[in-house]
């Protein structure tokens, strides 16, 4: 393997190793919600900032690579690939940081009715097993997988359009959660936007694979 190769593997591993941070951040912020736990959300917070380092590293290390071996082909996609996904990776951790946030900001626990009526547990569910869809792509270099989850969005953005009428109707009969239905809002509004990271991921692994350019296109045709 030449060093060229080694230093790629090496990328990989690290995007691989915050991806995974990213996701046990996704995973701790539902944990967070279902239970009420501000000190997971406050450790959510504080991991933030590993979160933050690791985007800096994997930056550094790709622009090293462009400087020293000016790769081409296959290997100048990876790059170019990596460097967005790292960006887009750091942005959901930006959003796990967020609901976090909401959740150490609420005063009781969340109602059970506001969870179920909203559909938020749900959401958090897809746009998690999402995430982890886009990093079995990316782990086995598979094409066909990231395609697989421009369909799981559209259940995101139906919860997304519905909760504004979902949360009026719930406040008509509980006016008193009026604190927590805005809160929950916010966590909705996030969560679309995981799946929107999802996608844009999900475009640049089959850029690096087949270099093919979906952005600004019609996947589902494109993929037909």
């Amino acid at each position: 393997m030449s060093q060229l190769q080694n230093e790629l593997k090496s990328v990989k591993d690290e995007v691989i190793e915050m991806w995974n941070l990213v996701q046990s951040q996704l995973l701790k912020a539902l944990s967070s919600l279902l239970n009420f736990d501000k000190d997971l959300a406050r450790e959510i917070v504080m991991i933030e900032k590993r979160v933050n380092g690791a985007e800096l590293k994997i930056d550094r290390d790709c622009e090293d690579i462009l400087a020293i071996y000016s790769p081409v082909a296959v290997d100048l996609r990876f790059i170019l690939a990596a460097l967005k996904i790292n960006t887009n990776l750091e942005r959901i951790g930006d959003i796990a940081e967020g609901i976090a946030i909401l959740i150490i900001d609420t005063e009781i626990p969340f109602s059970e009715r506001l969870l179920e009526v909203t559909k938020v547990i749900e959401m958090f569910h897809e746009s998690e097993q999402m995430v982890e869809q886009i990093l079995t792509a990316f782990i086995n270099e598979d094409s066909s997988v990231a395609r697989g989850v421009f369909g799981r969005d559209e259940l995101l953005d139906d919860i997304n359009r519905r909760a504004n009428d979902l949360i009026t109707g719930y406040l008509e009969k509980y006016p008193g959660d009026t604190h927590q239905a805005l809160n929950i809002l916010s966590i909705i509004r996030r969560l679309e936007r995981v799946g929107d990271q999802a996608e844009n991921i999900a475009e640049e692994i089959i850029f690096y694979i087949e270099a093919k350019v979906l952005k600004h296109t019609n996947k589902r045709i494109q993929d037909q």
